[in-house]
């Protein structure tokens, strides 16, 4: 097995103080020149178009129902007035929801901007095997495996934990698309030693490993100045075997421009402008999309600001994993560019707020079955309990305290609706209430 590498970031660090004191001037751009320049790459989705549905909450009470959507009586708009018109033709109490859960048959939702910059870099690379790892009904691993698959690379998924009796949801997806790898739990525990042995393994003695991070370092000195390195040259003339490490949920600085892209699509005239104060909400699982939206806005100087409600860890930790994105952020992608902005967001660029009914991450509890039940029978989306209820009532609560406000509350739909099938394996007690509420009501 052989490890190829290319240059690392001190190195590229290098060769940017190189090039000053050579004399080459640092262009700075504005905030809309800056993402213009960020976002000149090739992506995989077509385009960043989503689609924006409004809810309206009524004062009216639901007669049916439980948790907190059965307190007020919900209705869908599917063709809501944007741009210009809303002021003057969305005058109740609402909120929107854009629908990145309806990107992708199988990869929506965040998985799908996170993967929108990363794919085409593996792919201009020419990559053979693609090793990533996640939990047993990860999101992430299947939207890689899928991904892949379609453009005729394997993947190599390391699951935590042991292979469930029945295979449903995320992990019968990874199964059918992907090569997929049962981890025990103190194995994975050292992530990074798990993927770089693994990796090594499916190399086998003549292939080639790589983390990402070191393609995207490539893709920067490429790009940004202009360098044929001999060592990419001679890596991507290997017929050999290829491999690239992505770290667990694609959690990169890569993913920011995904999320970012969307962004910039949403502040567009028609849609929401760059004018209107919003509220856009998002569930938090390892912060990264929260961060890139952020980002965008900050970049682009919207009016804009991000709530994120935390699952999985504390303020502090969120706090901490979004300093080293910015960082990273600016690391990779803030030489010669902005003149302001992305330097002065250390004080923090999202408003981290615990959710509704706090519990350890994973865990449903009684009543929000039937809630996800109540919101899709009412509005035709889907929520699943664990991540995507938790941002919509966020924006039910923020909706009624906004509604004497000039501002619009916006949820982002971060997808993960086939989680469903793994909890309903997990908490078979809670969805069998579902059959003994539909059981109930007939009769």
């Amino acid at each position: 097995m052989k490890l190829q590498r290319f240059p690392t970031r001190s190195a590229l660090s290098a060769t940017k103080r190189s090039l000053c004191s050579q004399g080459v001037p640092r262009v700075k751009f504005n905030g809309e020149e800056f993402v213009a320049t960020l976002l000149d790459r090739r992506w995989t989705l077509p385009s960043p178009d989503t689609k924006i549905q409004q809810i309206v909450l009524s004062a009216e009470k639901g007669t049916r129902g439980a948790g907190p959507s059965s307190e007020i009586f919900l209705s869908t708009n599917t063709n809501p007035s944007l741009g210009p018109k809303m002021e003057n033709e969305n005058q109740e109490t609402s909120f929107c929801v854009v629908r990145d859960d309806l990107l992708h048959p199988l990869v929506n939702g965040n998985k799908s901007r996170k993967l929108d910059a990363l794919l085409p870099l593996v792919e201009d690379h020419l990559v053979t095997d693609v090793v990533t790892c996640g939990g047993c009904q990860s999101a992430h691993a299947a939207a890689v495996a899928v991904s892949c698959a379609e453009r005729g690379i394997k993947s190599h998924l390391l699951l935590r934990g042991e292979q469930p009796e029945i295979q449903t949801g995320y992990n019968l997806i990874s199964s059918l698309y992907g090569n997929v790898t049962y981890m025990p739990r103190s194995v994975y525990a050292n992530r990074e030693k798990m993927l770089r042995s693994h990796a090594d393994y499916v190399a086998g003695c003549g292939g080639h490993v790589l983390w990402f991070d070191d393609i995207l370092e490539a893709s920067l000195t490429q790009n940004n100045f202009g360098s044929k390195s001999a060592q990419i040259e001679a890596y991507k003339s290997d017929h050999t075997t290829r491999v690239v490490i992505i770290n667990e949920g694609a959690g990169d600085v890569v993913a920011l421009l995904g999320v970012i892209r969307l962004v910039q699509f949403l502040s567009q005239d028609h849609l929401f402008g760059k004018e209107r104060a919003l509220r856009l909400i998002v569930d938090a699982g390892t912060g990264t999309t929260a961060v890139g939206l952020g980002l965008g806005t900050i970049c682009l100087g919207l009016p804009w600001e991000i709530t994120a409600v935390m699952l999985a860890d504390t303020v502090e930790g969120y706090q901490q994993r979004e300093r080293c994105l910015i960082s990273n952020f600016k690391r990779h992608f803030g030489f010669n560019f902005i003149e302001n902005g992305v330097d002065d967001i250390d004080d923090g660029i999202v408003h981290w707020v615990e959710r509704r009914h706090p519990r350890k991450f994973g865990n449903i509890l009684e009543g929000e079955i039937e809630a996800c039940q109540d919101i899709a029978q009412r509005t035709g989306i889907l929520v699943d309990p664990v991540y995507t209820l938790a941002a919509w009532e966020m924006a039910t609560i923020l909706s009624e305290k906004e509604s004497k406000e000039d501002t619009t509350v916006v949820m982002l739909h971060t997808g993960g609706t086939l989680g469903m099938f793994g909890l309903a394996q997990r908490y078979r007690s809670f969805f069998c209430k579902l059959k003994d509420r539909t059981t109930t009501e007939k009769v």
